[in-house]
């Protein structure tokens, strides 16, 4: 492709301050891109083990729901659940972490002090079910939020993978073939003068 460009000394100032600016960012989106992935790699850490925590979370719920049923009956059970006090809400607020909005679930974990329900007709496995499954429902909060946070900086590595590839395929490449083209033809200018000017010479 030809360079459209005017080979003078103005423009070879400019050019080598363009490729100079270009190399600085690519190295910055290098670093940014880096840091991304370490980040990804520690957020899918983390989501592993907040996965199996629920899942034996929900194993153990599960288990002492059933011997809830069992010891009280299932009619008895219903009531129990019926007077389960309305859940709490949680807010979902965004913090910047590098140019990207990273959600944060902000909620207060519930802990009873006065139950909803009487001693009578009651067990401990009730108790025990109601706890693992709220236990599983602030995990479940910790893994939205880890998910969807690898999930945006996975996009914003794809978009900082897509201006690096810019900047080093193309747009520094081509400053290095203007500013080679704008040196070869001021050195051919300046032999060509030197040689007009030597020839002049002689001829005195």
């Amino acid at each position: 492709m030809a360079i459209k460009i005017t080979p003078t000394k103005a423009n070879l100032i400019k050019a080598k301050g363009r490729l100079k600016f270009s190399i600085k960012g690519y190295e910055l989106l290098d670093k940014k891109r880096t840091i991304l992935i370490q980040e990804i790699m520690q957020l899918v850490k983390e989501a592993e083990l907040i996965e199996r925590e629920i899942g034996q979370m929900f194993r153990d719920a599960y288990e002492a729901l059933q011997q809830v049923c069992i010891s009280m009956g299932l009619n008895h059970l219903e009531e129990f659940a019926l007077s389960v006090p309305p859940e709490i809400s949680f807010e979902i607020r965004a913090k910047g972490v590098m140019g990207v909005d990273i959600p944060e679930v902000i909620y207060t974990e519930r802990r009873e002090r006065n139950l909803a329900f009487g001693f009578n007709e009651n067990n401990p496995a009730l108790d025990i079910a109601i706890k693992k499954f709220n236990d599983v429902k602030y995990l479940s909060y910790q893994l939205a939020q880890v998910e969807t946070t690898a999930y945006k900086l996975s996009l914003e590595i794809k978009k900082t993978q897509k201006s690096a590839n810019a900047l080093d395929k193309i747009q520094i490449p081509r400053l290095k073939a203007e500013i080679k083209y704008i040196q070869d033809t001021i050195e051919e200018k300046e032999r060509e003068e030197f040689f007009r000017l030597k020839k002049v010479k002689n001829r005195r």
